[in-house]
């Protein structure tokens, strides 16, 4: 399986799970690598992995103002690796 075939079938996740992830990591006083550590949970729970430096780089994308659902989602597609 080819590193793009194990991104491939990544689920749709719930905005309400988007909504919860985002309000995780709006938390006050979480650092990238909490921020990181969110994500990767959110994704493991879920039965995707993520590398280390890619979860810190997509925790800092989806952290902005006006990021939707649909953002996070595609943002989520495209590190999410299957387990």
């Amino acid at each position: 399986m080819t590193e793009r075939d194990d991104r491939t079938h990544v689920e749709k996740f719930s905005p309400a799970d988007l909504l919860q992830l985002r309000s995780d990591l709006l938390q006050t006083n979480v650092d990238s690598f909490q921020a990181a550590h969110i994500v990767s949970n959110f994704l493991s729970g879920r039965g995707y992995g993520i590398a280390p430096d890619e979860a810190r780089s997509v925790a800092e994308r989806i952290d902005g103002p006006g990021i939707t659902p649909a953002l996070m989602q595609a943002e989520l597609e495209r590190v999410a690796r299957a387990a």
